[in-house]
């Protein structure tokens, strides 16, 4: 017997050790489960043979109450000899009202006032002489319905709960049911058949006997020939209320008991097997015989738990390292040393702790070159952002005075730098990419022993950090200056650029499949104030494939009018002679031209349009630009081309006067002094980007030829920033960080007296590891008192 209750001492220590230690132990028990007012609360009282627990309508019991037993003979120093000790408060309790109390007490501290339920448990431990050693779980009685303010899904927590405890191995099932319900409506016996399908761990108790309705009994169920149980059903009669309310004491109802066992008719062959005294010895030799079963289990978990909590132990190391200043740098130097070897190793791809969900370390840089920095640079446009307007008055600008042969190189330039300076966005945004995922891996790379110094392990992620940022101010600038370079010489004789642009030039250069019709010629081919139209003159030049002036008519025209003197007065109308000689030589003219080309389109012109609108030019759809319509008299140009500013050298004031309708835009008094230059400034203006809706031939093909070229030169220049932008990055900002970072962190905190500082633990962490240098202790106690027992009972 002494062995037994060594045994049972023995658990209930290391059962109290863990609970205040949180381990994971599953000591041998006997949890007590049952339905409300099935009788649980009145089974425990009668054991222990005092009333000492909660009672009431509804959820009473809403923690878990561990209760040890423990059989005593010796009072204590006060000379009680029965009283109970809670182990969240150091007190003994003699009165056991003052226990009741307490119970309710703390659960409402707990569980709160709604009647909700709490898994963290209660325990009370109950010195007597009166006890068996025995240790038993009160859990929640199983309920259906939510009453009052429960929560709605209380069933569900109570039943989470009881098979929380239940389903260990090291549990003894005490399913309490009542006699007068139908054992097939049992709760407590669905939750142990369901983790104890066997019933090799269950015992059954019916208690209600005497409330059975009359001519009925449960022999059948206490023989185990309804549902057997391998430790079998004992059947108990509780007190009843009015017991309670008249104060009926405890040893006259456990001899009331016996009586009515004795005495009635169907239970009287086995009395002997039936009680409540019956029931706390069985209780007491179930939980021996189980804990001996146990033993060789609880040693191999015991072992198995000293490993790891070593383990974990060594995880916040020796408190001992503190006192000496030799050890203290030297595991600052460790620390530091680790922490730059798990940053190299998480760039390089070497760690051993890869992840398999996410990318990470240096295949999200390799990403963010590849993918995020790659697609950002295809997705520009070389030209999308210039129209050919744009690319037409770059081409007109860069010309100056004088029409261009070919198209001009300094028009090429200036169009293809601002289109270089597109890639400079997106090279900066990945140095800031990458850059931050720098500081990322830095973050990262945190062991569990760094983490038990939040100060160095602040100061190492400061130094990193303040290495990266000084290492982003050079990679930005050079990465920038990467585009400055390829926008500060336009290298037209790059291998790949000639080659593409000598296609691109024979591309626009081959003539179009379909020519643009020209404007059709007016009804009447009469020279307007003896001069020709521009269609007219445009006809001759398109023979050969440029736009020239006729030489025939123009040279007539001008020597012409050369003839008429300064002085001469003009009126609306040129002389009958010369006009009509002029107008006849250049209409038969050009009839003669026309009949000769007879494949060409005809065109069409207003009859204003004189030679002045061609020579200033004139847009496709027939009307002149604000150069075209300065208003200048034909007579006057003409005059000029022959002063000296002209072909014949004569200056612009010996020109004659103005003829027709061009005589009222110059002066009023009709000569060439009163010729207005404002009139004709306020027209020659700049040649509008908007506006014009064609190009004229020859400007689409220069237009076309300037936008291949850009987009051709825009790739080469495209390919390299793609190249050599993460190649900077690389060298600037990702290996040299690589390679400084250890020296910097022993250069900034290797410091003796920095160490004492550096490794201030964290509060948590000293009470945690205290925790857990106690609870190895405890697992080693343990192991060795089992060792014992075991020997002796062998």
């Amino acid at each position: 017997m002494a062995m037994d209750a060594e045994l049972i001492s023995l658990v209930n220590k290391l059962q109290d050790t863990f609970s205040n230690l949180g381990g994971e132990l599953d000591m041998p028990q006997i949890a007590v489960v049952g339905s409300q007012s099935a009788g649980k609360s009145s089974v425990l009282e009668n054991i222990v043979g005092r009333d000492f627990l909660p009672r009431g309508s509804g959820i009473v019991t809403r923690r878990p109450l561990i209760l040890q037993l423990i059989h005593t003979n010796k009072p204590d120093s006060q000379g009680n000899v029965e009283w109970g000790e809670f182990l969240h408060v150091q007190k003994k309790f003699t009165d056991f009202q003052d226990i009741r109390s307490e119970i309710e007490q703390e659960t409402l501290r707990v569980a709160g006032q709604n009647k909700g339920i709490s898994r963290l448990p209660i325990s009370l431990r109950i010195y007597s002489p009166n006890v068996l050693d025995l240790t038993l779980v009160d859990l929640p009685g199983l309920t259906k319905i939510p009453v009052g303010d429960q929560p709605s899904d209380i069933e569900k927590q109570i039943r989470s709960l009881v098979q929380e405890y239940i389903s260990k191995e090291n549990c003894v099932i005490l399913a309490v049911s009542a006699a007068n319900v139908d054992l097939a409506n049992s709760e407590s016996l669905k939750l142990a058949r369901q983790v104890d399908p066997q019933g090799r761990r269950t015992i059954g108790v019916l208690t209600k006997l005497d409330l059975m309705d009359a001519g009925t009994n449960a022999l059948d169920i206490l023989t185990g020939r309804v549902y057997p149980l391998k430790l079998g059903f004992i059947g108990v009669v509780n007190r009843s209320q009015q017991d309670i309310i008249s104060g009926k004491s405890m040893k006259d109802a456990l001899d009331s008991e016996m009586d009515y066992f004795m005495s009635h008719p169907a239970y009287r062959t086995i009395a002997r097997k039936c009680g409540t005294r019956y029931l706390a010895k069985t209780l007491n030799q179930v939980l021996m015989n189980h804990i001996r079963d146990k033993l060789p289990d609880m040693k191999a978990r015991l072992n198995t738990l000293m490993g790891q909590t070593q383990q974990e132990l060594n995880v916040f190391g020796d408190a001992a390292v503190f006192g000496d200043r030799n050890l203290q740098g030297s595991l600052v130097l460790r620390l530091m040393t680790q922490f730059a070897r798990d940053f190299v190793s998480s760039i390089e791809g070497s760690s051993p702790d890869v992840s398999t969900k996410e990318l990470c370390g240096g295949a999200r840089i390799y990403y963010i070159f590849n993918d995020v920095f790659g697609q950002a640079l295809n997705s520009i446009d070389a030209a999308g952002n210039l129209d050919g307007q744009d690319i037409r008055t770059a081409i007109r600008n860069s010309t100056g005075p004088r029409p261009s042969l070919f198209v001009p190189e300094i028009a090429f330039e200036i169009l293809v730098k601002p289109q270089i300076k597109l890639l400079e966005a997106p090279s900066l945004r990945c140095v800031e990419l990458v850059y931050e995922e720098l500081v990322r891996i830095c973050h990262n790379c945190t062991s569990s022993e760094l983490q038990r110094f939040p100060k160095l392990h602040a100061q190492i992620i400061e130094v990193v950090s303040e290495l990266l940022r000084e290492r982003l101010g050079p990679t930005t600038e050079y990465t920038q200056s990467l585009i400055d370079i390829q926008a500060a010489y336009i290298n037209t004789n790059h291998p790949a650029f000639v080659a593409s642009s000598l296609a691109a030039s024979k591309q626009t250069a081959s003539p179009p499949q379909v020519r643009k019709a020209l404007p059709q010629r007016p009804s009447s081919t009469e020279p307007v104030n003896g001069i020709l139209s521009q269609d007219d003159e445009e006809d001759e030049a398109t023979e050969s494939g440029s736009v020239s002036l006729s030489s025939r008519s123009v040279s007539s025209t001008v020597h012409d009018r050369a003839k008429i003197p300064a002085s001469a007065p003009v009126s609306g109308n040129v002389s009958a002679s010369s006009s009509t000689a002029t107008t006849r030589q250049s209409h038969t003219h050009h009839q003669h031209h026309r009949h000769s080309n007879p494949s060409r389109p005809p065109s069409s012109t207003n009859a204003k349009d004189t030679f002045l609108n061609y020579f200033f030019g004139q847009s496709e759809n027939g009307s002149t630009t604000p150069a075209a319509s300065a208003p200048v008299s034909s007579v006057g140009l003409s005059a000029a081309m022959a002063s000296g500013g002209g072909p014949t050298g004569r200056d612009i004031s010996q020109s004659p006067a103005p003829t027709g309708l061009l005589a009222g835009k110059l002066g009023q008094d009709g000569n060439n002094t009163a010729f207005d230059m404002k009139s004709l400034g306020k027209h020659i203006e700049a040649i509008p980007t908007e506006g014009v809706p064609h190009l004229q031939l020859r400007e689409d093909m220069e237009t076309n030829l300037i936008r291949n070229l850009i987009g051709s030169y825009f790739n080469i220049v495209r390919q390299t920033i793609q190249d050599l932008v993460p190649k900077a990055i690389m060298h600037f900002l990702v290996n040299n960080s690589s390679q400084q970072v250890q020296n910097r962190l022993v250069a900034s905190l290797y410091k003796p007296e920095l160490f004492q500082s550096l490794l201030n633990e964290d509060e948590t962490i000293v009470a945690e590891r205290a925790r857990v240098k106690a609870l190895l202790d405890a697992y080693k106690e343990a192991f060795k008192t089992l060792s014992e027992v075991n020997l002796k009972s062998m």
